[in-house]
């Protein structure tokens, strides 16, 4: 379990400073523990690595300020896992279900047990996201996500992505952009 900590903690800290998120903005983590285990997703969770990821992204995300939004399985329909602060402050609708390991995942069941004020929401728009072990975070991030390549791309036995998001840039060949908004 070791050696999967320490490579998130390694992608966090390669991936935070990319990722563009500023204070209280959302980072959503969709995180399969039986796929880093070497398991078919949803078949052979761990709710000790479950709440030693959660721990490891809380300290990230604390530490940058933002929102983490934790995804649940497909059984709670990918419904996610966040402080009532970022509920109210996004003016996210809230959805009566409590994430256990077999029904929403570890890590969504960790954040349910560990997060100060934890709320589920049945959907959101992040402005980046983490996704290990293919667990399909697209449907949480703004309509125009940028993929972020790092050195970390697998933990354990699963494929993780990182992508960051941006306005969308309208107005054709002759509009004007602001900086930072293309890349």
């Amino acid at each position: 379990m070791k050696q999967y900590s320490e490579a998130l903690a390694q992608a966090l800290t390669e991936f935070m400073p990319l990722s563009g998120l500023k204070s209280q903005q959302i980072l959503v983590i969709g995180c399969s523990t039986s796929e880093v285990l070497g398991n078919a997703i949803g078949k052979g969770y761990s709710q000790e690595l479950g709440r030693e990821f959660f721990g490891i992204v809380s300290k990230f995300t604390n530490e940058y300020g933002v929102y983490a939004a934790f995804q649940c399985c497909e059984h709670l329909n990918r419904a996610l896992v966040i402080e009532q602060a970022a509920v109210e402050k996004y003016g996210l609708t809230e959805v009566a279900v409590v994430p256990v390991p077999g029904a929403g995942g570890s890590m969504a069941a960790a954040a349910f047990a560990g997060l100060q004020a934890a709320t589920v929401v049945e959907n959101l728009q992040a402005h980046a996201g983490i996704d290990i072990g293919d667990t399909f975070i697209g449907m949480h991030l703004r309509p125009v996500a940028v993929p972020v390549r790092i050195t970390i791309s697998e933990l354990g036995k699963a494929h993780v992505t990182y992508a960051r998001t941006r306005p969308k840039l309208i107005g054709g060949q002759r509009a004007i952009y602001t900086s930072g908004s293309c890349s």
